[in-house]
């Protein structure tokens, strides 16, 4: 429950408590009052009088003690008050827990630069952000988005539902149960795969699951686009995996930034671009071990050959040092590249 639906019960008792020396509609009128300033609504005195049939004073009352219970009650609500603004000549309710311009705005940027969600979804998860703070910030960040989203372009989902998708799977690695999937691989063709979900993880654009295939004893975890899942059964036996199997999210986060599966290795590059720390935020492990003729020498290790499609990305800026192998597949898709061009 969030503080501000914390605010809202904690009052609704404290009216229940208090019905017994006010009336029925006067309770809920200020029930009401409550709530449509908690949804950032201006409480206009002389309005709100005409709609409820009742003098401007008996709604000045009403915010007085509306008042009142922010001022005596701060341990819970925080600094939480509501201001008159004789420019509006309305009441505003401002809590520390709104979510400030700067902080909201930078929140609907990431969404609608990742572009994971269709286009309904991110209309109501941002409208829905937009409740928590105050109705001017709402007005600063209307103006500062409505192009993008005018312009916004979600990715192709083979699911119906991916936000659904999302957490019904989070439901079923909570439960430890083995599911079997419906999935569209890359070619377009449709699988089904029993698999041992493991965690979910964000990456460019796309939602994942990490999972072990159920039949594989290796243990070796496989990354399923979860946009491409279209059917979901549940079985009703439970995971059990060894204990030096279990799945440490953290550490492949760090390793495994372009959600291409293979096994852990260690490279080594030489880069010569402008901006050293572009690769070093990219690559978490990645660490500047020595300087070749004043070119930093970076170290990192990574999981799958992902790693290999973004150093080519760098083009000449890179230069791959070891190992032989991962050297040896740079170069042939270098020259699998100058082929197109001949």
């Amino acid at each position: 429950m969030c503080p501000v639906e914390m605010i809202f019960v904690f009052y609704y008792n404290e009216i229940v408590k208090g019905a017994g020396h006010m009336t029925d509609m006067k309770s809920n009128r200020m029930l009401e009052l409550f709530f449509r300033a908690l949804r950032g609504e201006s409480l206009s005195v002389r309005h709100l009088a005409d709609e409820y049939k009742v003098s401007t004073r008996s709604i000045s009352r009403d915010i007085a003690e509306l008042k009142a219970f922010l001022a005596e009650h701060r341990e819970l609500v925080g600094n939480a008050e509501l201001t008159y603004s004789s420019k509006d000549r309305c009441y505003q309710l401002y809590l520390d827990d709104f979510i400030s311009s700067k902080e909201l705005f930078a929140i609907a940027k990431v969404l609608i630069g990742c572009r994971p969600f269709d286009t309904q979804d991110i209309l109501t998860l941002i409208e829905k952000l937009k409740r928590h703070t105050s109705p001017e910030e709402r007005k600063k960040l209307d103006n500062f988005i409505r192009k993008e989203l005018y312009h916004y372009k979600q990715i192709h989902l083979d699911c119906a539902d991916l936000l659904g998708t999302i957490w019904e799977l989070t439901e079923h690695i909570e439960a430890k149960r083995p599911i079997t999937i419906q999935y569209n691989r890359m070619d377009r063709t449709q699988v089904k795969r029993k698999i041992l979900p493991q965690s979910i993880m964000f990456s460019d654009y796309y939602f994942y699951l990490i999972a072990y295939d159920a039949d594989d004893e290796s243990f070796h975890a496989k990354h399923y686009r979860i946009d491409r899942i279209t059917s979901i059964v549940a079985h009703r036996e439970k995971i059990r995996l060894p204990r030096n199997r279990e799945f440490d999210e953290g550490y492949l986060r760090e390793r495994c930034q372009f959600m291409w599966p293979g096994e852990l290795q260690k490279i080594r590059f030489e880069f010569s671009g402008p901006s050293v720390q572009a690769i070093l935020d990219k690559i978490p492990t990645a660490r500047i071990v020595e300087l070749n003729h004043g070119n930093p020498v970076i170290e990192a290790e990574v999981f799958g050959n992902g790693i290999r499609m973004y150093l080519l990305s760098q083009g000449s800026w890179v230069k791959v040092l070891s190992p032989a192998s991962f050297v040896e597949a740079m170069k042939t898709e270098v020259e699998k590249m100058i082929g197109n061009y001949e």
